[in-house]
Formats: structure tokens, sequence, C-alpha cells
């Protein structure tokens, strides 16, 4: 393989756009195909992006999936549709021996999810996940503060995702938002949950929706039998007896994008929407005073964090795995397997009016 690597985007709606404009930028890739169903974006996305630049006239847009294959020396392909379709179009991409980057989830189903890695293997290609958060600098340094153990012991952690919209029609608030917390409370603490529970309410959607095209809504998972939730309160156990309660909601004017870590020396605060810094440190402790616990050691450290996009890390780390054929351990397909396996179990105790499930590991 030379130094540059050819691309193929598929999906350039609300997140792809930013995959391929990524992409377009960067020094070792030609964008050579770009795929969507939709010819009225496929014309958008040219005039905006290719118009003015000689170098992309021979780019292929087509609305027809398979016409990728007419591309000579396709190296890789990036799957940005709809998580329903991801199962048949990664295979597709794998089977005619390319590496490919998706949009998170992996799939909708955990074994889905484990047959592509196992495809993948087999093929020798690299099956990338876009898990945008695991590449923020905010949660690698945060990462490291838990790991050089700042917090002292770790007792307990919670988030909250919340907002006006946008309601998806495909799938519900759990499947839409959870996954960003759990992949960072995971990274943070170095394991899987081992059991999860889940509850729920449903207020805008009664019934399920889905869209035409190529890149339909097949199969979407159900929370509650009555409809998409808007509200899910998420609790995730883990073997320690850590435990982790995230609130998501798209139906809250109040924005919130907080995520906290507690231990018996301070909290780990990421908060995405501080003007200040995402990441702070607060130190506190409880000192034992006769018969009462005294606050003592407190102080604020606010962490400095690198100005970098995390999506453009991401697209950084799929080019060096494509160059050097080797798996991404932070966002390999065995992540992506194990974090829809968690959305799988959650949505089982969401039907199930918040019966604790416990994960099957099995498939990784």
């Amino acid at each position: 393989m030379t130094n540059q690597i050819k691309i193929a985007v598929v999906g350039v709606g609300r997140w792809g756009v930013h995959l391929l404009r990524n992409f377009l930028e960067h020094p070792q890739v030609t964008v050579a195909a770009v795929v969507d169903p939709n010819p009225e974006c496929l014309a958008k996305i040219k005039r905006q992006y290719f118009s003015n630049n000689t170098k992309h006239n021979s780019v292929l847009f087509t609305t027809e999936w398979s016409e990728i294959k007419k591309v000579i020396d396709l190296d890789a392909v990036v799957v940005a549709t709809p998580a329903s379709t991801h199962y048949s179009l990664i295979t597709d991409a794998l089977d005619w021996g390319y590496h490919v980057l998706a949009e998170k989830p992996l799939t909708l189903n955990p074994t889905e999810c484990h047959k592509l890695c196992q495809l993948s293997q087999k093929q020798q290609r690299q099956l990338m996940v876009d898990h945008t958060y695991l590449f923020h600098p905010a949660v690698e340094r945060g990462q490291t503060v838990v790991q050089e153990g700042e917090l002292g012991n770790l007792r307990y952690g919670y988030a909250c995702r919340t907002h006006l919209g946008p309601v998806r029609q495909d799938v519900d608030a759990l499947w839409d938002l959870a996954i960003h917390d759990i992949a960072i409370f995971n990274a943070w603490l170095g394991q899987q949950p081992v059991s999860v529970q889940a509850s729920g309410r449903v207020w805008l959607q009664g019934g399920h929706g889905g869209h035409g095209g190529i890149f339909s809504s097949l199969s979407s998972p159900s929370s509650l039998s009555k409809g998409f939730a808007d509200l899910v309160w998420v609790t995730l156990n883990y073997a320690n007896g850590f435990q982790a309660y995230i609130h998501l909601c798209w139906l809250n004017a109040d924005k919130q994008r907080r995520l906290v870590l507690v231990g018996s020396r301070g909290s780990l605060i990421f908060d995405e929407m501080s003007a200040v810094s995402p990441l702070t440190l607060l130190h506190g402790e409880l000192e034992v005073q006769g018969s009462n616990y005294i606050p003592i050691n407190q102080s604020q450290q606010v962490l400095q964090i690198e100005k970098n996009e995390p999506l453009k890390r991401v697209c950084d780390r799929f080019v060096s795995c494509v160059h050097d054929n080797s798996p991404c351990p932070v966002s390999s397909g065995w992540v992506g397997t194990q974090l829809v396996n968690i959305l799988a179990a959650l949505t089982e105790s969401l039907n199930q009016d918040g019966k604790p499930v416990v994960l099957n590991t099995s498939l990784y």
C-alpha cells in the first residue's frame, strides 16, 4: 500500500458530513467515492466540498452502494448510515476486502457485532467504531487521573445527557444517547458492568417510525412496548461494587453534558458545557472528629486540556490502522460489541420495568 489511502464515505447526513470533511482535509487520504441514497444530498455535498477543487475531479458520487466496487485500489469504507443498515453494509465491505470505520453503534444487535468482528479477523481487515468521546482529550486526561489514584477509592458515578431535541424516529433516547457515557465510564474504570438496569417514560412517540431508501430502518430496538422512550434512567453495576447512574432525555430544555466520578478523596467532573474547562478535579474528603465528619483538604483544580477535535483524532487513528493493518484497542469492533451488548441488556431491563439483567460476556 502507498502512503496515500483511498476511502469511500457512505452516508453524508448529519454526522457523515463531518467525517467527510475530516477525511478531505487529511493529507494521507484520497476520498474516492461518496455514497448516499438521496440524490439531492449528494448534489449539495458535491457543490459544498468538491466544486472548486480539481484534486477531487475523479470522485464517484452514487446512490448505489455496490458501485464502490468500481473504484480501483479502494482501501477503506466509512459507514455513517442508520445503525439498522450497518450489518449488511459492513459485511459487504469486509467481504470485498475493505477496512471499515463505522459510526456508532456498530449494529443494533450484539450477535451481529460479534459476527462482524470475526469476519474482519478472517479477512485480515480492520474494523473500527467511531466512539468519538474515547478520543476526546478530556476523557483521555480523566482516565489518567483515575488510573493514578487521584480520587482515592472509587465510590460511584453519575452522568446527565439532556437536551430539547433532536428527537430520533429510528431509536429511543437510550440507544441515541447512552453509549457515550457508558463508553466513558468503562474507559475510566477499565472494566465492563456485570449487570444493568433501566426504566423510562414515553411521551412523544407511541409507535415506531421508519424511512425509505437503501439505508431504511429495518429493525430498531424497542424500548417499552408502547413506543420509543423519551426519558431513560440507567444503572450500571460493576464487579467491584461500583455503580454508575445515567439520566438521558431529549425532551428537556435544560441541556446538560456532564459526567462525574466520585472517590474517597475527591470528584472528577467532565462537563462539556463548562465555559472554563471541560475537566475539573475537586479535592476533598471527610475526617472523623469525635462523632462528626469534617470536610478537609478541599480545593479545585481546573485541568488544562489540549485543543484538538476528537473526530479528527478518530480519523487519524483509522488512517494509521489502515496503513499498518493493525487494530485500534481504544475503539475496535470488539469494544463496539461490548457497548452494544450493554445497550441490548438495558433494553431488556427497560422492557421489564427495570428488572436487573446480567451481561452475557460470551460474545467477546
